[in-house]
């Protein structure tokens, strides 16, 4: 947990305080006299001015609720103006010579760069340096595309990385979550498309064997266990879920396309054996994340268990069952479904009980 997140979750406890005051004194429990409320009002204050200032946190729901707008237009705005950036380039490409080409390809993200270092340092809230920092990383992918276009240089999966280096450092540079999952999904790229040239196949390919994203997704989710993520808000949970989602999503789809594997055995034994190693990992990942408290990683676990579930139920009755009796046991399985989590939930926090 970074500083801001410290500085707010103390602005939240103080507000939270506030509230069970006022509610202890319309219940009549207790009721504090100005002698003694008066300092601590006095203090709260002072605090909270002081990390407003320094950290610019919220200290209202009025302020949090605005501070959740201003997060979406900044999504919104970012996606929006890479967009217009990347098509820019291409509505007037055509009108310009070779040698403005290459100067513009070059100039953009440095400029763009030094934009979005200069802007950070000039406002706190970081939602302008977030957006430009996606414009200058746009810019970049850009570049090295359209310098090989005009160069006519043979594509490479070398090129992803080039880009996961970039965007990972715009995003701990300027605390940018987004280019963290962009860098997180081009690194992942390039290490399936090594696998794949390792294999044999054109680079351009590695889609085609889900499996190449195995290792890649191992490789991140592990990241945060010895590369520490406390100076920024919200990285450990891009990189547990990006590597849960790297791993599952190829084993769920090779639960149901044995083709596409490396092995060799028949295709209904493959499919039964991510079949399998998807309702263990998934569920293994829902007791790792009650375990040290990942709700990230609880519910990406849970999520796909329910897709393993569903996809294997489908296979097993859907075409012997009538569709109202199919529907039904996938209600009642459902119902079985919350009844666990709710043990499991009332089990956790028996656990933590204890502890404290």
């Amino acid at each position: 947990m970074d500083n801001k997140q410290k500085a707010q979750q103390r602005a939240d406890q103080i507000r939270a305080f506030y509230d069970e005051v006022e509610q202890l004194d319309a219940d009549q429990v207790l009721k504090f006299d100005a002698e003694q409320f008066d300092p601590v009002v006095s203090y709260h204050n002072a605090l909270l001015d002081s990390l407003t200032e320094k950290f610019d946190i919220d200290i209202s729901a009025q302020q949090k609720q605005l501070s959740t707008g201003m997060k979406i237009a900044s999504f919104i705005g970012a996606l929006a103006l890479a967009a217009s950036v990347f098509f820019l380039f291409y509505q007037f490409w055509g009108y310009f010579g070779t040698t403005l080409q290459v100067s513009i390809l070059i100039a953009a993200p440095l400029f763009s760069l030094f934009a979005t270092y200069w802007v950070s340092g000039r406002e706190a809230t970081g939602y302008f340096a977030k957006l430009l920092s996606m414009v200058s990383f746009t810019c970049f992918v850009l570049n090295l595309v359209m310098l090989g276009q005009i160069f006519n240089i043979t594509p490479s999966e070398n090129a992803l990385l080039v880009w996961a280096a970039f965007a990972v450092l715009l995003a701990y540079a300027f605390d940018v979550r987004l280019l963290l999952a962009a860098g997180i999904l081009s690194f992942a790229g390039f290490i399936a498309a090594r696998v794949g040239t390792w294999s044999g196949m054109y680079w351009l390919s590695f889609g085609s064997r889900p499996e190449n994203y195995l290792l890649p997704a191992l490789i991140i989710f592990t990241v945060p266990l010895w590369l520490k993520q406390k100076r920024y808000s919200g990285f450990d949970p891009v990189y547990r879920v990006f590597g849960c989602l790297l791993f599952l999503f190829p084993v769920l789809v090779l639960s149901n396309w044995g083709y596409g594997s490396y092995l060799i055995w028949d295709a209904a034994v493959i499919e039964g054996s991510y079949q399998l190693l998807g309702f263990v990992i998934s569920a293994g990942l829902i007791v790792l994340g009650i375990r040290q408290h990942w709700p990230d990683t609880i519910n990406t676990g849970n999520a796909f268990f329910v897709l393993f579930l569903y996809t294997k139920m489908f296979d097993w009755w859907w075409d012997i069952m009538p569709k109202y009796l199919f529907f039904l046991v996938i209600a009642l399985s459902s119902l079985l479904m919350l009844f666990i989590y709710k043990r499991i939930r009332l089990q956790s926090q028996l656990v933590e009980d204890s502890h404290a």
